[in-house]
């Protein structure tokens, strides 16, 4: 057998990461690196291949819960050797399996999960089904599933990502391996969206604050993987193409930062001597990339290879994995790095016996703590579920897209929830339903305003990760016509903190905010018969029409 080094890393990388390992000779060594890797790591479960299904692969995605626990799936193994979905209770609890699939319910699940507003789980396979090709499918917490759709040989079925949902949450969207994307409604109405993607997609989608899609094919553009921008409505374009010294073969999803950029990792190249992988920042309108990290395959204090994805942490910091690791235990790593490239650290290094190769993307669950998987390792050698104490508090999570209009229903995830006694969208209150105490209900108050939701609890107080976005509506105006200087009374909702008020697109002489349901805005010279707008942080919000009069 080689030695483990670059070259035959790169040599077997093509093939089965398991082989990567066991291909190349391993020189152990039970020195502890110098790194904090005591109580911050847990082995929570080892996977048994038989009974829980086993190694985690390309995306992975876990998915917490109405009821607080995590679930997920493995493409191997389970009662029928086809894969599983599992649950694995929090804070503590034993991991199981809750389904394993059968043959006509579709094998392979790469995906993970996605939960959905209706508290069910959505997934993919790559493999069988009706017919053969993979299917798309919805699975309750008790582990009884639903087949949405089997993919035909003529859509190029196989989906490695789950399906994700839009910004009403109603519809779901992805791609498949092959470069097609898709739509599909939890009632099974599935549409071929017109244009095709960048092949070779191995990670979800990811819905950005615009309303669009973004995603990663491993062998797009060149050859070297792309990062490409998906509508609702089906139109596909590329925002950057990999050229090597930038990396290239992104298997992993994007995110999107808090600052509003894209996040992501490529599984090789970089422009430095021995490169082997990138963390890069990139707009979502494309152009210029940033690379925040190039990975040394020589170092023994950066591990290499980073198959998975990243998870933004309530401190601004990106956390991730490294299938590899560095040095004396190269068995892959957890890493965290700041969102301007500095304060990279190796935090972990996986020892085989506790976990190695993770390749999935790791999960922040609403009790402050990073979970995730990894391919092999463990007591069976099949992988295991893992945990990293960051050190974070307690949060509140929404489910879907962080942003609605008055009266919308947010449902949130968080811990501690039984007896809260205020739900604030900013300053406003809003009305909440507590069902769980793991999961609740709040209506966007009127009056509220763009910013992190503040639940108030018997234990303290709770903030949402996300920036909830308030968005203005204009729901009458009047007077509807008028010379140039009448006050209109714009009436609606979400108006706090508006910056401009325009006619036709000229901005008003003057306005005053009134409250969250009344802005006066005068009529200003130049103006022109047409829509009124409002702006706010959290959008804008246009009506018809204001006719100008002489």
């Amino acid at each position: 057998m080689e030695p483990v080094t670059p070259s035959c890393i790169q040599k077997l990388a093509s093939t089965n990461p398991q082989t990567l390992i066991l291909g190349c000779a391993l020189v152990l060594s039970l020195t502890v690196l110098p790194i904090n890797v005591q109580a911050q790591f847990t082995d929570l479960h080892d996977f048994n291949c038989n009974t829980d299904g086993c190694n985690a692969q390309y995306s992975g995605i876990v998915a917490q819960g109405r009821d607080g626990n995590l679930y997920g799936s493995l493409p191997a193994g389970g009662s029928n050797s086809l894969g599983t979905v599992y649950k694995k209770p929090l804070p503590s609890g034993t991991l199981s399996a809750i389904y394993p699939f059968a043959t006509a319910k579709g094998a392979a699940p790469y995906s993970g999960l996605t939960l959905g507003k209706d508290g069910n789980f959505y997934g993919a396979t790559t493999g069988d089904g009706a017919n053969s090709f993979g299917t798309l499918f919805k699975i309750t917490p008790t582990g009884t599933p639903t087949t949405l759709h089997d993919f035909t040989a003529a859509e190029e079925g196989g989906a490695f990502g789950p399906p994700v949902a839009d910004r009403t949450g109603n519809t779901f969207y992805g791609v498949t391996s092959n470069g097609k994307a898709y739509s599909i409604t939890p009632t099974m109405s599935f549409k071929l969206l017109p244009n095709p993607i960048p092949a070779g997609s191995r990670a979800p989608l990811v819905l950005a604050s615009d309303g669009n899609f973004y995603g990663t094919a491993q062998t797009g553009g060149t050859g070297y993987g792309t990062v490409f921008r998906l509508t609702p409505s089906g139109t596909v374009n590329v925002i950057y193409t990999f050229d090597g010294t930038h990396g290239y073969y992104p298997y992993a999803p994007v995110i999107q930062g808090s600052d509003g950029f894209l996040y992501g990792t490529t599984y090789e190249g970089g422009s430095i001597a021995n490169a082997f992988g990138v963390v890069f920042k990139l707009s979502t309108k494309g152009g210029a990339i940033t690379l925040l990290h190039q990975f040394d395959s020589t170092s023994a204090t950066d591990g290499y290879g980073p198959f998975g994805g990243l998870v933004e942490g309530p401190d601004g910091n990106l956390y991730g994995t490294t299938q590899v690791g560095a040095g004396a235990a190269p068995f892959g790593t957890i890493f965290k790095i700041s969102k301007t490239g500095t304060g990279y650290k190796m935090l972990h290094a996986f020892d085989s016996t506790h976990g190695q190769s993770p390749e999935t993307t790791p999960v922040l669950a609403t009790n402050g703590i990073i979970y995730g998987e990894t391919y092999t390792g463990g007591s069976d050698i099949d992988g295991v579920f893992y945990s990293w104490k960051a050190g974070f508090a307690p949060f509140v999570s929404v489910v879907g897209f962080a942003a609605g209009t008055a009266g919308q229903i947010v449902e949130i995830l968080g811990n501690g929830l039984t007896g809260t006694t205020s739900v604030k969208f900013g300053s406003s209150l809003a009305t909440h339903t507590v069902v769980s105490d793991t999961y609740l209900t709040a209506v966007v108050p009127a009056s509220g305003t763009t910013g992190k939701i503040v639940v108030s609890t018997p234990g303290g107080t709770l903030t949402s990760k996300q920036i909830f976005k308030v968005i203005p509506l204009i729901s009458s105006f009047a007077p509807t016509s008028g010379p140039v200087g009448t006050k209109v009374t714009i009436t609606g909702s979400g108006f706090i903190g508006a910056s401009k008020v325009t006619y036709a697109g000229t901005p008003a002489t003057s306005f005053t905010v009134n409250s969250g349901t009344q802005i006066t805005a005068t009529v200003p010279s130049g103006a022109i018969t047409g829509n009124i707008a409002v702006t706010t942080p959290g959008g804008t919000s246009s009506k018809a029409t204001f006719t100008v009069t002489p």
